[in-house]
């Protein structure tokens, strides 16, 4: 098989303490970079002066599925995942001409691993990344799914209650095997901060509490990311994206703390969003080009599946890192990405994090370096209010071992239980800043981790 240096690059075994820690089913994982949000030529748009309405080839997005797999490949992405646009009919379409163009890509390109999916219109949401297990049964799975539950699928009436997302689920968390989805863009639609629109956080919490293995976790970084006068399509500037993150994900004690200091398993990822690229007059930046999704583990679609599915995932822009290490002990129990370990409130926790900066440049040409680390712990108090404790680490007090930058932090144990997660980003910034319109989003790149999850053995909250 021909090896393309990106992708070698990209494809990463994680650093020693991992490996000297690791279980035997962590054997042959590597960190594999991906994207789960991609638009292709069916995403179509509608003539709608027919009965039915007729779909235009092409409406949204230009390119084909093989060609997406091309430039998934060229920024070091192993997995992507086709989400096109539902619509009236358009599981017709996805039967027809979608499924055939995977396919294809997958014969063309198969260094890449490709899933089937869709951009699952929410009923009484927005949209979601309904992402399908690869195998005999995924064809009809997704139809299947498209056709009885998108929001936009009717061709009369309206899907449009909470209610037929709740049945949406049902059916979703019944397959085999399961699929996963991702709420996408979560507060595209928010009119300011703390201020939702199509998505709240009362919805993600029902959402996830209906099917805890299918709908597992949102976007933490929307795609639309290429020209920032829009800012991910997050046009309310009241409402704007945060060092490209979603406010949800990026406000320190905000939404994703709340659920996690809950217990909640919700992870994040990061994204294109692709549809049309900068190049070709458009807001996009194809696969991988400034957004990537980590996930631990073989290259193996069902590994992949399992690392989304558990948190073993961190997210990235412009390439600020490429390999990420968060271990939290006590005595000799240990956890990192996703795992939950139980501690005593009377351990000393130990904290380590440890990132490596790629060694080539990313694709504005550029070796950004890395500012800050801060680690975040969050739990609940006696009260039950949210407790966050931060510590920020910079050139001068993290330290560096060969290829790695490694920060340390002891601290007593959340005396409730909680969660550790970690930062990072290329400016020194403490919190990151709305983003402007007309900013580079090269200059200002983060990288979030997923979180372990500390129970307190007399408490254990799961």
């Amino acid at each position: 098989m021909k090896i393309y240096p990106l992708l070698a690059l990209l494809a990463v075994s994680a650093p020693a303490l991992c490996a000297s820690a690791t279980a035997a089913s962590d054997a042959g994982r590597q960190w594999l970079a991906g994207d789960h949000h991609v638009h292709s030529e069916w995403s179509v748009d509608w003539d709608r002066s027919t009965t039915p309405p007729t779909p235009v080839r092409g409406g949204d997005s230009p390119y084909s599925r093989s060609r997406n797999a091309v430039q998934a490949r060229t920024y070091g992405l192993r997995w992507i995942v086709h989400t096109d646009h539902g619509g009236p009919g358009h599981s017709a379409v996805t039967r027809d001409h979608a499924y055939p163009a995977l396919l294809q890509a997958r014969a063309d390109v198969p260094e890449v691993i490709q899933f089937n999916g869709m951009e699952f219109d929410v009923p009484a949401g927005e949209h979601a990344s309904l992402i399908i297990a690869p195998g005999p049964g995924e064809l009809d799975q997704l139809v299947t799914a498209e056709r009885d539950f998108s929001r936009s699928e009717p061709l009369q009436g309206s899907r449009d209650a909470e209610q037929q997302m709740q049945a949406a689920l049902a059916h979703l968390r019944g397959l085999d095997p399961v699929p996963l989805m991702f709420i996408n863009h979560p507060s595209r639609t928010a009119t300011g901060m703390g201020e939702w629109g199509q998505v709240t956080p009362r919805e993600l919490r029902g959402w996830h509490a209906a099917a805890p293995n299918v709908l597992v976790g949102m976007e933490g970084a929307p795609g639309h990311q290429a020209i920032r006068t829009e800012r991910g399509l997050y046009r309310n500037e009241d409402a704007a994206t945060l060092g490209g993150y979603d406010q949800m994900t990026a406000q320190v004690g905000g939404v994703w703390d709340q659920l996690l200091a809950d217990g909640m398993h919700f992870w994040i990822t990061a994204n294109s969003d692709s549809h049309v690229n900068r190049r070709d007059g458009g807001r996009d930046y194809d696969p991988g080009e400034y957004s990537k999704t980590y996930a631990w583990a073989r290259p193996d679609a069902g590994d992949i599946l399992d690392a989304l599915r558990y948190g073993r995932i961190f997210t990235v822009t412009g390439d600020l890192i490429d390999a990420l290490e968060l271990r939290v002990a006590g005595g000799d129990v240990s956890g990192t990405l996703g795992d939950s370990l139980t501690l005593s409130v009377t351990q000393t926790m130990q904290v380590e994090v440890r990132v490596r900066q790629p060694t080539r440049a990313n694709a504005n040409g550029q070796l950004p370096a890395l500012k800050r680390i801060e680690l975040i712990v969050g739990g609940r108090e006696d009260d039950g209010t949210l407790k966050m404790q931060r510590r920020g680490f910079d050139a001068a007090t993290w330290s560096r071992e060969r290829d790695w930058i490694v920060a340390r932090w002891s601290l007593p144990v959340p005396s409730r239980g909680g969660f550790v997660r970690v930062r990072g980003n290329s400016t020194g910034a403490v919190d990151p800043s709305p983003d402007e319109r007309g900013e580079d989003p090269w200059n200002d790149l983060w990288f979030y981790s997923n979180p372990v999850f500390v129970n307190v053995a007399d408490t254990a909250r799961r």
